[in-house]
Formats: C-alpha cells, sequence, structure tokens
C-alpha cells in the first residue's frame, strides 16, 4: 500500500467568505485506519480539527474528529466541513439527508437544494447545568458574569452583559483552571438594530460567544459548533423563538441557524468555503486497520 494517495480537503466552515469561519481538513479513508496514524496525520494539519470519513458496508460513512493533539467526541464545523466535502466530492447530492455514525450517535446531516454550499447538522443539544462561578474567573477575563453553568458535555457558559465588549476581551486561556480548560463559552445578546449585528445567511445575529479550551490544545476556537449546540436550547426559551441566529466573535468570525427538530437535539445550518481540494500522500500506510467500533452504529 505504499505511496497511496486519499482524498482530502480543508473547508472554512461557518464562513461567508474565504479566510474566515473554522478550519477542518476532511480525510475520506479506504479502509478503518488505526488511531495514532489518524492522530498523526490530524497532527500535521494544524487545523482546530480534522475529520476522517470511513465509507460504511451498508451505505453512509463513520465520522471522527481529531484535535491537533487528541480525538474529541463531538465537533461541529468539521461536521458541517464533512458534509460539505461529501458534496464536493459527488457522494451527497443537495437536498438528501444521510446520517454520519460517531462516537456522539447518529449524525444527520443533508446539503441545502437552494444554497450552494450550504449545510445542516443535527447534533445533540445537552444541556446547561446551574454552577457556581469559579471565584478567581472574574478577575481573569476583567468582567463578572451574570449567570454560569456546567454542561454534561463538559463546556462552561458564562453568560455576560449585553455592554461587555466581547470581541475586544483580552485574557490568557492558558491560565484556565482543571474545570474551565476543556471549554469555557463566553456568551451575550446582541446589542443594537439589525443593521447593526452581524448577519448569517441574510439574518441578524441574535446571540454571539466566543469558546476556549485550552484542555484540548485550542487556546481559542474561531467557531465552534458544539457550543452552539450547548447554548442555542437556553436563547431559544429565553427569546421565545423557535429558531435564533448564534454568531462567534472571533478574529476569523462566523455563525450559524439553530434551531430544535426535538427535544435534545439542535439543528445548525451554516455555510462553507473550499480553500483547498487535494491529495493526501500517506507514504507506507500502517498495515494494521483500526478498530472503528468506538462509533455508534458503525
Amino acid at each position: 500500500m505504499s505511496g497511496q494517495r486519499l482524498r482530502a480537503v480543508l473547508v472554512e466552515a461557518f464562513a461567508a467568505q474565504p479566510f474566515q469561519g473554522n478550519g477542518a481538513a476532511v480525510v475520506l479513508l479506504e479502509q478503518p485506519m488505526p488511531d495514532p496514524w489518524l492522530q498523526a496525520l490530524a497532527t500535521s494539519f494544524q487545523q482546530s480539527e480534522t475529520a476522517f470519513l470511513l465509507p460504511q458496508a451498508a451505505g453512509g460513512w463513520a465520522l471522527r474528529w481529531f484535535t491537533p493533539s487528541c480525538e474529541v467526541p463531538l465537533c461541529g464545523h468539521a461536521t458541517l466541513a464533512a458534509t460539505l466535502a461529501l458534496g464536493h466530492w459527488d457522494l451527497l447530492p443537495p437536498g438528501m439527508s444521510v446520517s454520519l455514525a460517531s462516537r456522539s450517535g447518529a449524525l444527520a446531516v443533508s446539503l441545502l437544494a437552494d444554497q450552494a454550499g450550504t449545510a445542516s447538522l443535527v447534533l445533540p443539544g445537552g444541556g446547561l447545568l446551574p454552577a457556581p462561578c469559579p471565584a478567581y474567573l472574574p478577575d481573569l477575563i476583567g468582567v463578572q458574569p451574570l449567570q454560569f453553568w456546567g454542561s454534561a458535555l463538559g463546556y462552561r457558559v458564562a453568560l455576560l452583559d449585553p455592554a461587555v465588549d466581547l470581541p475586544a476581551l483580552a485574557f490568557d486561556p492558558g491560565a484556565l483552571q482543571e474545570q474551565e480548560r476543556p471549554g469555557l463559552v463566553l456568551m451575550q445578546a446582541c446589542n443594537g438594530t439589525n443593521a447593526d449585528r452581524p448577519q448569517v445567511l441574510g439574518q441578524s445575529a441574535d446571540y454571539q460567544l466566543r469558546f476556549f479550551a485550552p484542555g484540548l490544545g485550542i487556546a481559542e476556537d474561531p467557531v465552534t459548533g458544539s457550543a452552539h449546540a450547548l447554548v442555542a436550547p437556553w436563547w431559544l426559551e429565553t427569546l421565545g423563538r423557535s429558531s435564533v441566529v448564534g454568531w462567534q466573535a472571533s478574529a476569523r468570525r462566523g455563525g450559524m441557524h439553530c434551531e430544535s427538530p426535538a427535544a435534545g437535539l439542535v439543528r445548525l445550518t451554516g455555510s462553507g468555503h473550499l480553500l483547498w481540494d487535494g491529495l493526501v500522500d500517506a507514504g507506507g500506510m500502517p498495515l494494521a486497520r483500526g478498530d472503528w467500533s468506538v462509533c455508534k452504529g458503525y
């Protein structure tokens, strides 16, 4: 198998134009590669996440996500990137839905038939669990949260006053302590008129957030689908809406539409930009086949 080449793309997910959103490499495998090989390739790509798609015998694909340092159980932007990659490779027609087997269960994804470069994915919504704000956090971030939550996903969430300049907030994510290191969401309602707010697929953002995860090797993530899936149900309930628009106020910025098709689930819809398309020269491919039984439904 020496010298085998695999199809790969780099997609800027939840981006309206080039050089925005969150980059994810997507690799189409031909056999279940072992974890050390997957991790080594993700480390070489140095994207927030690299998504690996593996065809299933019964049809569809299994999907796994790796940061440069570890595997993660759920990643929204790399799932959007994987969906757009399948469309780019003519493996998923617009308007058709498919289920991707993953560590977080079966994830329904689809390409929008009427908007090129746009896809939807359904993620587990988790739930916010009220928790005391850590005593050190207000001093670290320079602001006192209005509310604070934990979650089964492991992320911690702080609600900030809308008057806080969230995009300009500066602190050292490496100083986050143990419970916040796997993921800290800072969020707030968007202020101003609709014309002043960031636009996502022609609609104004209702809320915005930033996401920090030094425990996953990511100081700040540009646009985080799993974080929006976690907090969107709270915004839907708080605003009394059937859908909301979320924005991520990072340096690369981007956003998505969020709705809840069923209890415990969140549908995210966003666009992406294909930055490059090519082949990965894997060199001498390992002879051992990986165990992908971690993907539920595989």
